[in-house]
């Protein structure tokens, strides 16, 4: 749930680079949006769907609100864990944290996978037989309004999916496009660089809604190299002799709600056992 802003000729703008929206279909998931939306942080989508919502003003916004509860510290790479007299101390570039009582990855599978491997093998395992899919994403912003263009559109030859970014609800400014590439054209370019990923995905909108697309004013791109995954089914994972849990969408299914599910399953999990 990613927001980016660029500067641009036209002043800043933002844009939601990853998840574009999200449902809310299970009931307590449903209750705690319907909290959001009083607070004003998300608001309902229904050009995409009768139970589609974003965050407002950008889908970062849900996770600003929730981290605000918290002490966050933020711009950590953590590269391994030592477990040391029933403690957790996680290594990273700037040095040792910790220690603390109990340690939750909340990573793709690809990435979890590398650290469970070292510490619990039954949880790597999992890991390692969930397989994400890459999605690159390109951001574009235009000096004047694509008419011609419908507000979104998904599923049409290369690109999965398209939307014009200004017109989501809540939000403002110049004409700027989200561009989402699927799966396969995604994983045969993962090396590729991201101004050629930019030229070929504006072409893409070209071929694609039959329109002369006009240059952008600015734009940039993104790899999402673990982007989507099925769901291992799994819906948490957790070990109470080591204080050791992994939740995300890919022990469920490829929706932000599934996140928040696998979160909350193992968050039960924990409390029964503390």
């Amino acid at each position: 749930m990613a927001t980016r802003k660029m500067a641009t000729a036209l002043g800043e703008v933002a844009f939601d680079y990853g998840a574009q929206y999200f449902t809310a279909r299970d009931p307590h998931f449903r209750h705690l949006v319907d909290k959001w939306h009083a607070l004003n942080i998300v608001e309902p989508w229904p050009l995409v769907a009768a139970d589609a919502w974003v965050g407002r003003p950008g889908m970062n916004a849900i996770v600003q609100h929730m981290a605000a509860a918290h002490t966050v510290s933020w711009g950590h790479r953590v590269t391994g864990m030592i477990r040391y007299d029933r403690l957790w101390r996680l290594m990273s570039e700037a040095g040792a944290m910790g220690p603390f009582d109990s340690v939750i990855l909340a990573i793709p599978a690809e990435q979890a996978a590398t650290i469970l491997a070292i510490h619990d093998f039954s949880m790597a395992r999992i890991a390692l037989m969930a397989r994400s899919q890459p999605c690159w994403t390109s951001m574009f912003v235009f000096d004047r309004l694509l008419q011609e263009l419908p507000s979104i559109f998904r599923t049409s030859g290369d690109i999965a999916w398209a939307a014009r970014n200004s017109a989501k609800p809540g939000r403002s400014g110049p004409e700027t496009w989200v561009l989402q590439a699927n799966a396969s054209w995604s994983d045969a370019r993962t090396d590729l660089a991201r101004d050629d990923i930019g030229t070929a995905l504006h072409a893409a909108l070209s071929d694609t809604t039959g329109c002369v697309i006009p240059e952008p004013i600015a734009a940039m791109s993104h790899l999402w190299r673990y982007a989507l995954s099925a769901g291992t089914g799994d819906g948490a994972l957790w070990k109470p002799e080591l204080g050791l849990g992994v939740c995300g969408d890919w022990l469920l299914g490829p929706r932000v709600e599934c996140a928040w599910l696998s979160g909350k399953c193992l968050a039960e999990s924990i409390a029964r056992d503390t």
